[in-house]
């Protein structure tokens, strides 16, 4: 009698399954959100940390000039010093270690996700946390939401990579860790993954929505234990008095709206002459740019840090139309100042910080014109945040959904997305590019266009240029130039001068033509010059003249409009299959 076998289940491989099945990718992002929620919790400890060490302070932009109670005989002027000491530390820190670390840090989130298959170096995270809170804590006035976002995407990317998942996963990744930060640092469960959809994949595929879900989730859990569950800001309730406001919240949208673009404006301003001016060792940069930081705090204190205390005192009511237009334009020149000086920090909260006060500014004028139809000037502070950041990023589901979590006010929902929309239009009306993606168009790239688009326009016809076919010279009969064609294969050839001057290009069909009518001609006659395409042609732009070309082929010309090569359709598609097999997994 024989015995007999039961089948023993065929156990799948731990890397295949976190490759592969989609409860592999729900374990992931589980994993990504606790850590990006303990880096949140690290992160605002440091940032706290340092803001005690350099300031004396809690939070010194509500301090009102205090001097350092370790060193009292400075009084204010401890602020000169506070940002070149700091820069001292994080300028060499980020160029020895992390380059990627300077500035806003989301637009380098983008960058990996849509340019190097969601790969971001691992010291990344450590570098970006202490040069960023090192950066706030000693007043530079910026935002703490790009560090985070860059540090929980890198934590992804790292995992992601550790265990080998293929490029389309690992983006996945990368987008967990920014929802994550986002979540557990502003206690904005709702507002991570849909930051995370709309700014950096661009995209809401159901798996990977879900994944980000998961993710934000568990790191709201996590920073709900170590922050508790209160909305960010505490504001007093708002309300409106009238349906007519909702015009006048039109035009809020229009105003606040160009703000955010004129801060994106400036921005890069400032940069661009901070690069322009300053010629010594790049990690020496923050540490004497500091010195016009600190002279700027001193001027306006309530420019130190993210300004949080100051923007909720003009959401209330505290500051009079002067200083809150004072503080709008302090803002947009602290923040672009310190990131222009190599500083590391975010813009998503400055963006909030300008629209509350030009909102709040503007809140004013109306109920000084209409009291009796208008509510409080808050009301307007409070929309106009979310007006700006729409403005600046041009994300009007984040901005609706992370303005109604920080304040926790759902009674003015609907100003609020009339503003919105109506500051995105206002936006896209005014600038092509958001502050996110105009550092990526200063580098080249267009996250408009298709992965292979951008990799064609970063791409210069002379990378992949053919060797030139026999030109005919321009005396050449019509039999000996029909025959060289078919030869060819091409249905197209150059044609030169007796000095080899390139003359035009021939084509099959001209010389068919000239056959049929029995007229007497040579191909210089029957030349005609195709759409111009030199060595520094992106594949881009010669692709589009390809697609109209008669032929299969046009002639490359060097500087001098010499022949210099063949470009064919083949050879455009050369350059993009390496690229497109090594995106699969």
């Amino acid at each position: 009698m024989g015995v007999r076998r039961v089948p023993v289940p065929v156990r799948q491989p731990i890397g295949r399954w976190l490759r592969e099945s989609r409860s592999g990718l729900v374990g992931l992002a589980v994993l990504i959100g606790a850590g990006a929620g303990l880096g949140a919790i690290v992160f605002r400890w440091l940032i706290t940390t340092f803001t005690h060490l350099f300031s004396g302070q809690a939070d010194y932009a509500d301090a009102g000039r205090a001097a350092h109670p370790w060193f009292p005989e400075l009084g204010p002027w401890f602020l000169l010093l506070a940002p070149v000491v700091a820069g001292l530390v994080y300028g060499p820190l980020v160029y020895k270690f992390a380059p990627e670390a300077r500035g806003h840090g989301v637009p380098e989130v983008m960058y990996a996700v849509a340019e190097r298959g969601g790969r971001i170096p691992a010291q990344v995270s450590a570098v970006k946390a202490l040069a960023s809170a090192l950066t706030i804590g000693s007043g530079g006035s910026v935002g703490r939401e790009g560090p985070i976002v860059q540090i929980g995407s890198a934590l992804g990317s790292t995992l992601g990579r550790v265990t080998r998942l293929p490029e389309s996963r690992l983006r996945v990744l990368v987008a967990c860790g920014a929802a994550g930060g986002i979540a557990a640092t502003f206690n904005a469960p709702l507002a991570g993954p849909f930051f995370a959809m709309e700014l950096i994949l661009r995209d809401f595929a159901a798996e990977s929505f879900g994944a980000v879900v998961l993710a934000s989730v568990t790191a709201s859990v996590v920073g709900r234990a170590a922050f508790g569950n209160t909305a960010f800001l505490e504001l007093p309730p708002f309300s409106l008095r009238n349906p007519v406001e909702y015009l006048l919240f039109i035009v809020l949208g229009v105003v606040v709206g160009a703000c955010g673009v004129l801060f994106t404006r400036v921005l890069y301003w400032v940069e661009d002459f901070c690069d322009w001016v300053w010629r010594g060792p790049e990690w020496l940069r923050p540490a004497v740019g500091g010195i016009f930081l600190g002279g700027l705090l001193l001027v306006l204190p309530q420019m130190y840090g993210v300004g949080y205390p100051v923007l909720q005192n003009a959401v209330e009511g505290k500051y009079v139309i002067g200083f809150l237009l004072l503080l709008l334009v302090g803002k947009i020149v602290a923040t672009s100042l310190t990131i222009g000086i190599g500083g590391s920090g975010g813009v998503f909260a400055p963006s909030l910080f300008i629209g509350a006060m030009g909102g709040t500014a503007f809140g004013i004028v109306v109920h000084a014109w209409l009291p009796s139809l208008t509510a409080s000037p808050g009301v307007y502070g409070l929309i106009g945040m979310g007006a700006a950041f729409a403005g600046a990023a041009r994300a009007p589901i984040t901005a609706v959904i992370v303005l109604f979590e920080l304040t926790g006010q759902y009674t003015i929902i609907l100003p609020m997305l009339t503003a919105i929309v109506i500051a995105t239009a206002t936006s896209r009306t005014l600038s092509r590019d958001t502050i996110y993606t105009l550092k990526l168009r200063r580098r080249g790239v267009d996250l408009d266009r298709h992965p292979q688009e951008r990799r064609l326009a970063a791409t210069t016809v002379e990378a992949v240029t053919e060797p030139l076919p026999e030109p005919l010279a321009a005396e050449t009969a019509l039999n000996r130039a029909a025959h060289a064609l078919a030869v060819s294969g091409h249905g197209i050839l150059p044609v030169v001068d007796d000095d080899g001057s390139y003359q035009g290009c021939v084509t099959a069909r001209a010389v068919a033509e000239a056959l049929g009518s029995d007229h007497d001609a040579t191909a210089g006659e029957l030349a005609e010059l195709p759409p111009l395409i030199t060595c520094e042609t992106s594949l881009a732009d010669a692709l589009t003249a390809l697609a109209n070309a008669p032929g299969t082929g046009l002639p490359v010309l060097d500087d001098e409009h010499r022949l210099a090569g063949w470009l064919t359709h083949q050879s455009v598609l050369s350059a993009l299959a390496p690229a497109g097999a090594s995106g699969t997994g």
